[in-house]
């Protein structure tokens, strides 16, 4: 099951990986994480479409994110298309963004 957001508060639902999309937005999270429902909610204020995959459900979001992040399964793991941010602040990934819309 995929899921993409662009509305008030993130459901929760377990979403599938297509790693053949480069162009999207996609969040790794996992449940009961505070910074990931922050992020979620600063995301959706901005309006921004991403996709989610939690970690905890979905193993290669869980392997994917080990691989960008040094071993460490770190949460919110976001791509803004082929780029990959550990952590990010929601001002990071719109800078990403602009510079990708220009």
């Amino acid at each position: 099951m995929s899921a993409r957001h662009t509305g008030p508060m993130h459901d929760g639902s377990a979403d599938i990986i297509d790693n053949d999309d480069t162009s999207g937005i996609t969040v790794y999270w996992r449940p009961g994480c505070g910074y990931c429902r922050s992020l979620f909610a600063d995301l959706d204020r901005l309006g921004v479409v991403y996709d989610t995959v939690d970690i905890w459900s979905v193993p290669a979001g869980a392997e994917f994110v080990r691989s960008v992040a040094r071993g460490n399964e770190t949460v919110p793991t976001v791509t803004v298309g082929s780029v990959s941010l550990v952590n990010p602040t929601v001002a990071e990934i719109a800078a990403l963004l602009a510079t990708a819309d220009s």
